[in-house]
């Protein structure tokens, strides 16, 4: 059996078991790059295995290789996908401030009330998606600029909150958001998903790190993977398109549904 490495950040973790991160950290961020939903992956392979400690230092730490990745799959998204940056930066701004007052709260309401609710939410956002085939093909606003730019703000605010309080799916609640209610298209929302995807880390983590809540050791090493992963799967999005990444986003919806009765059934 491997030993412990025992170096300052890393929670006595074996070499093993930190191989096994970084390959979670990787596949988070393909995924989360493409659609969100990397948090279904890489926070509870970490809740698996780091051994002892409270819940919330597995949270945190983990938002600094989500931080990583959504910044690199959000920069290369800029370089092969037009998106309207003066509705993604105030959207991102609103985000942030709602992350970090879930943040501040994931310690004081009843995960397992929340979990209900949101896994109710992606079962009926699946169903939408699945039901309506040309949803999110080509950008289509539905509405008069300033009714978009509030929409978005509102949902910047609300999946921001989630974000922060640790809920699963805050890429694909953000996805889902721009494309039926915005107009966006597939390709479009994942990329301005990923603008706010990074506000809302760093707002949780202005709340995490003062409160010393993260492993730096681990965080930063699972930052470069999560950094590798999510540049491939930004790339692969942007290069196939709103058809690709609307299946992925019913693929990830599906394993989030799941992932989350599976914890409502253990808890009960």
């Amino acid at each position: 059996m491997l030993t412990a490495l025992n170096w300052p950040g890393f929670a006595d973790l074996t070499l093993a078991g930190l191989l096994f991160l970084c390959a979670a950290a990787f596949l988070a961020g393909a995924v989360d790059a493409i659609v969100g939903g990397g948090g279904l992956i890489q926070l509870p392979a970490m809740l698996m295995l780091l051994p002892g400690g409270e819940v919330v230092y597995s949270l945190a730490t983990s938002k600094v290789a989500a931080i990583a990745g959504t910044s690199a799959a959000a920069r290369t998204y800029a370089k092969r996908t037009p998106m309207d940056w003066r509705a993604a930066l105030p959207m991102a701004l609103v985000a942030l401030i709602g992350s970090l007052g879930g943040a501040a709260l994931a310690d004081a309401l009843p995960s397992s009330v929340l979990n209900v609710v949101v896994m109710v939410a992606l079962i009926v956002v699946g169903i939408y998606t699945w039901r309506k085939p040309d949803l999110g093909s080509v950008d289509a606003p539905r509405f008069a600029r300033r009714i978009q730019l509030a929409l978005m703000l509102l949902g910047g605010a609300a999946i921001g909150f989630w974000d922060g309080i640790a809920g699963p799916g805050t890429g694909s609640f953000l996805v889902f958001w721009l494309v039926s209610l915005v107009g966006f298209a597939f390709v479009t929302a994942s990329a301005t998903a990923k603008v706010v995807n990074v506000a809302t880390n760093l707002g949780a983590l202005f709340f995490f790190i003062p409160a010393g809540k993260v492993l730096w050791g681990l965080g930063l090493v699972m930052a470069a993977s999560n950094i590798a992963g999510s540049v491939l799967g930004a790339t692969l999005a942007a290069g196939r398109g709103s058809a690709f990444v609307r299946r992925v986003f019913l693929t990830v919806v599906v394993g989030l549904v799941f992932s989350l009765g599976w914890k409502i059934a253990l808890s009960g």
